[in-house]
């Protein structure tokens, strides 16, 4: 997997805000982490990691919560991507393996390195407006199909 979990799960959270559209209301991490199947905890430290990063606001408190820190139509999904995985999150190995590089490069270095600029491309230029536009448009989800009854 590319992204981490963390990563991963700070991406459905933001998108989950966007889609809010709640003018500046703030939504709460309990509410969020039921919607999208995440652990409160997890979910917690995660976007605290966001707090820091100045992507999203939080407010404690009975009507507390989360809200995002700028319109969506600013925020893209590479701000998050960078905020959870480091700036150099798709300078690194594919492989994982230290010095690789077009000197010492590993099976994958060619490959990858065509292919993680349109990578890249598509986060920079991925707004969170955008994210939210097509969910709702095309019916998309944020969390794992739920199970039917029957």
């Amino acid at each position: 997997m590319l992204l981490s979990k963390r990563c991963i799960y700070a991406l459905r959270a933001a998108l989950y805000l966007a889609l809010a559209k709640t003018d500046g209301e703030y939504i709460s991490i309990q509410k969020i982490a039921s919607e999208l199947n995440i652990s409160f905890h997890f979910l917690t430290k995660i976007l605290q990691d966001l707090q820091r990063k100045n992507l999203v606001i939080s407010f404690r408190g009975p009507r507390g919560g989360v809200a995002l820190a700028r319109p969506d139509t600013e925020i893209t999904s590479m701000d998050i991507i960078r905020a959870i995985n480091g700036e150099d999150v798709f300078a690194q190995c594919i492989m994982g393996l230290p010095g690789c590089g077009t000197e010492t490069p590993c099976p994958m270095h060619e490959d990858w390195a065509r292919s993680r600029k349109a990578i890249e491309t598509v986060f920079n230029n991925t707004s969170l407006a955008t994210l939210a536009e097509q969910t709702v448009k095309k019916h998309l989800r944020l969390t794992e199909p739920k199970a039917r009854t029957e």
